[in-house]
Formats: structure tokens, sequence, C-alpha cells
């Protein structure tokens, strides 16, 4: 999200939230939706063919979705899993295969067979179905259908579902790991003055008595949550980006008041795709376009189809995160969201626990970005500045198998860490390749920590294991406890992880490598040690 999309309001200021509950005791309930189970494990989807068609007097929506997918291993008599929240309902399941029975419990359609499925098999599942959605309280943090009007009283209707899952609207296998590679086709069906945007291209329009019906598709593999519908009052312009892949289609869609607002507003989107694609490679879905879509909530990064709802300001709802006015200098959901593009919609993780691929480098190309768009002196300045969001509370890393994400500082001390890797790696050229490596292996991926934790090591060449357990896995910050006398500087790490290996440069011209022991080393320097605050870890004169 975006996004940022996590961020919640308080009277005494800005604080980093999450979409689920810390001290939720877990049940089977959440098993099912947080985990790969039997009822999940034995197929792959492959496609979504999908129409949604919401009723703003009523809050209602109805629609269906066909599921293409692969069976992955021989089983016997199975039963699948799909997913759809309640109080929404299945009004009828069919499939290309024989279904002994079907019902559904909770949150879950349970389908039963009495056949023998082979490896390699493709069949299709339909799902028809209706209902008065989950309504979203606080958009996009508390997940939910939307149903509002603009300001002049049009119907304006979407729909935020990352933490809540897709399934609270759409009949899926909604877990992040198993996405359709072979992407999705929506119908959105509309009253005719209204507009349906979706994700990825418009491939058809047409008018059937009183409805308007816009047929959307998207060819790259995408994660459930990022499938959204909006309808509104749109109206549409475009624009071309030479990118490293060529001429990548930009697509805006606006409530028509906020046209002339919006032209101005989004010549943001080219400088920042340039810094992007210089960081992390090239846009990743070039075959689906890149699109901006007013949105009545802040922001999201839906996949192709990123939500707009900052009001045309830069900053933060015209604030600046950092505190130090750099944030100030764009639009933090043009540059938040569109990060996510790269990570969350191209490298995504596999469980909700590893949220952090997603929020720690997309918040860190935020920085990124600055360094290209302003300078490196201001970029260093954000960084250093959005260390006042961290509050340390419970580890960044999730429970695994529940939908439960860790620590909202996911944000700001996840890009930290980045921020004192790349001090680490002392080479720009380096640890670009890894961002762009990192982009390019794991491609329309769903990746682990430990996956992202082993390449960036492994492709800088230095062990950064036990600095991915200090800043991940604790909410310890590394304090360097030191003394000077003349130009004798002794020093040790404490409240760090076993063997916690950060080495520190110094002044201009040496480097230290502490540890928890005190440790001594004549400076060429004579003056008061100056040390580098770009490293996330506290500094304490003992």
């Amino acid at each position: 999200m975006k996004k940022i999309s996590y961020i919640l309001f308080f009277t005494s200021g800005i604080a980093f939230g999450q979409f689920f509950e810390k001290d939720k005791v877990y049940t089977k309930q959440d098993t099912l939706k947080g985990s790969n189970t039997e009822f999940r494990n034995f197929w792959n989807v492959k496609k979504y063919d999908l129409s949604i068609e919401p009723d703003f007097d009523h809050k209602s929506i109805k629609g269906n979705n066909t599921i293409s997918f692969e069976i992955v291993k021989d089983i016997d008599n199975p039963i699948f899993q799909i997913d759809l929240q309640q109080p929404m309902k299945a009004d009828k399941v069919e499939a290309s295969f024989a279904i002994s029975e079907y019902k559904q419990e909770g949150d879950f359609i349970l389908i039963n067979t009495k056949k023998k499925f082979k490896k390699g098999e493709k069949y299709t599942i339909v799902v028809t179905y209706s209902g008065n959605p989950t309504i979203a309280k606080n958009a996009p943090w508390d997940g939910g259908w939307i149903f509002t009007k603009d300001k002049n009283g049009n119907p304006w209707m979407s729909v935020a579902d990352e933490g809540i899952g897709a399934s609270i609207w759409l009949p899926t296998k909604d877990i992040w790991s198993d996405e359709p590679e072979d992407g999705i086709v929506m119908k959105i069906i509309t009253q005719k003055d209204l507009v349906g945007v979706g994700n990825g291209r418009l491939i058809d329009k047409k008018i059937e008595k009183d409805k308007a019906i816009y047929t959307w598709q998207v060819k790259n593999t995408i994660n459930p949550y990022s499938i959204i519908p909006n309808i509104g009052k749109y109206v549409n312009f475009k624009d071309i980006y030479n990118g490293e892949k060529g001429k990548l289609d930009l697509d805006y869609w606006v409530l028509d008041y906020n046209l002339e607002k919006a032209k101005k507003q989004f010549e943001q989107v080219k400088p920042m795709l340039s810094a992007f694609e210089y960081w992390f490679g090239p846009y990743p879905f070039y075959e689906d376009s890149y699109k901006l879509v007013d949105s009545p909530y802040l922001g999201m990064e839906h996949q192709s189809n990123i939500a707009y709802g900052n009001g045309y300001q830069n900053g933060y709802r015209g604030m600046d995160l950092s505190g130090t006015g750099v944030g100030l200098q764009w639009d933090y959901i043009i540059i938040h969201e569109s990060g996510h593009e790269w990570f969350a919609n191209n490298i995504t993780a596999k469980d909700q626990a590893d949220m952090w691929i997603h929020e720690s480098f997309t918040m860190y190309s935020e920085v990124l970005f600055t360094e290209k768009y302003m300078d490196k002196k201001s970029a260093d300045i954000y960084a250093i500045g959005i260390r006042n969001k961290i509050e340390n509370d419970v580890p960044i890393i999730g429970k695994y198998g529940v939908r439960n994400e860790g620590s909202g500082d996911m944000y700001p001390k996840g890009a930290n860490m980045l921020h004192t890797i790349r001090q680490v790696i002392n080479d720009d050229d380096k640890f670009r390749k890894i961002l762009r490596g990192l982009n390019k292996d794991f491609y329309h991926q769903t990746v682990t920590t430990e996956q992202i934790e082993n390449y960036i090591s492994s492709q800088s060449g230095i062990d950064f294991s036990s600095i991915f357990n200090q800043y991940l896995r604790t909410i310890q910050i590394p304090t360097l406890e030191y003394s000077q006398n003349g130009n004798n500087l002794k020093f040790r790490y404490v409240n760090v992880v076993k063997n916690f290996n950060l080495p520190i440069r110094i002044g201009s011209k040496q480097t230290i490598i502490p540890n928890e022991q005190w440790q001594t080393i004549q400076l060429k320097e004579t003056s008061p040690v100056e040390f580098d605050k770009n490293y996330y870890i506290n500094y304490k004169k003992v």
C-alpha cells in the first residue's frame, strides 16, 4: 500500500499502524485463512475471470468468478477450499469436474469430490455470489467496501482489502503465495452514466440498456488483494513514458472535477519512473500499463491500478513524515504506492508475516527517489528524519500461517535497516545492482524473508544475518558505548544480538568493527570523534 496506506492518524500526530491485531488468540479459522492447507496445497491458480456489479443504494454486490487452476500433485477425493468471507454468500458453485457436495462454513466454501486428480490436469471452478460486503470503517486500514459520493453527489465506490483479504468480496484462493500467473479478466458492471476502472488495460466497453460493462485485462501475475474495481464519475487522460523496455502507457482516471489538478500533480510520475527504473530495473508490468485512479481513501498499491487519494498536494496529506521539509517536495502517495509496483507487486511475500519485504523496501524507495530527484544529502536527511516514527513495540516479522503482520516499524525502521546495510556495503553501484537483481531474479515471484536475506548477503559478499536478526526479529536498538581520551577511542556494542556484526565508519578515514567486548584503537585524528548518523544505532558516551 502503501499507502502510506498503513499510517494512522491520532490526536497526538502520526503513528504507524497495522492491518492485523497484535494480541489476538489465533484459531483454526486463522490457520485456514493464512496457511497453505491440505485444501489448498494440491492446486495452483492460473487465472481469474470475474464479473462484479455493485448496487450503490443497497450497498450490495453480486458477480461470479471462474477460477482456472492446475493440479500440482496426484490426489484422491480431495476437498477444495475457496475463500468467501461472511456475510457474502455463494449462490451457486459449479466445476468442470463432478462435485459430490459443497457447503459454506464460515468464511470458506468447501467443495467435496470423489475423483482422482493427476498432476498437470487443468480444471475450473465457477462461483456465483452475492451479498452485502463488510463496509470499511476507515479505509484502507480496516478493509472493506466503500460506498460514498463525490462532492457533486455522484456515487463513488471501491474496496480496500490488503489486510482483510480479497475474499471479503470475491471468491478466491485468498493466500498471498498463490497468484494467478495468467492474470485476470474483470468485468465491471455499472449504471451507464458511471465508469468502471479496473487493473490492467481496458479491452472492451459496451452499453446494455441502462448498464455499462467495462472489461479489463491483466496479462501478468497479480496478487488477489491487488484486484480492485473502482466505480465513479471518472474521466481519462493518457501519456507515454519512454522507459527501459520501451514505451510505457500512462493511464489516468480521475473524477471529472479533478482533471486539471491531476494533469499538473501527475507530472511527478515520469521523474518517479525514471528514478525507480534506475534503482530497481524496468517497471514490472509494461504489458498492463501504469495507472493512477482517484480513490475515496488515501491510497493503495493495487497493481497497474494505483489508488490515489492524497488531495493533489505534496507530502503525506500535506505533511512531511520526516519532519525535515524534504518530504514536502513530492507527492507521498504517487511515490510510495508506485514503489510498491516493484516491492509488493513484482516481488510479493508468501506470508503476511514477511510483509516488511513490501514496506521496508518501498519506504526506502522514497529515500532513493529523493536522491535522484533532489540530491544525496536531502535523501540522507529524509532517511534519518523518518526514525522519529519508529516505536520498537514488537518485532517487524509477524506470526506465520495466520495472516498476521508484525510491527508498523516495517516502514521507517525497515527502511533504516536498508539504509544501514547500504552504508556497510559502501558501494552504491553494487547496492544498485542488488536492488535491480532482486527485481530480475525474483521477477513476478512470491518469496520468503530467508530468500531476500540470503540474496543480499550472497550478492554483497557480506554476511548480514546478524543485522537482519537485530532489526527484524528484536526491538533492541544497537548501542555503541564509547569514550575518548586524546586520540584513544574505547568502544563496544550493547543491546545487540549474539555475534552482531556491524562495522562503523568514523571520521573520514577509519572503520571500526565493534563487538560486545571493549576495544581500544588510536584515532588518526585528534579532534572529537564524529560518528556517521546514517547508521541506525544509538551512540552513548560513557
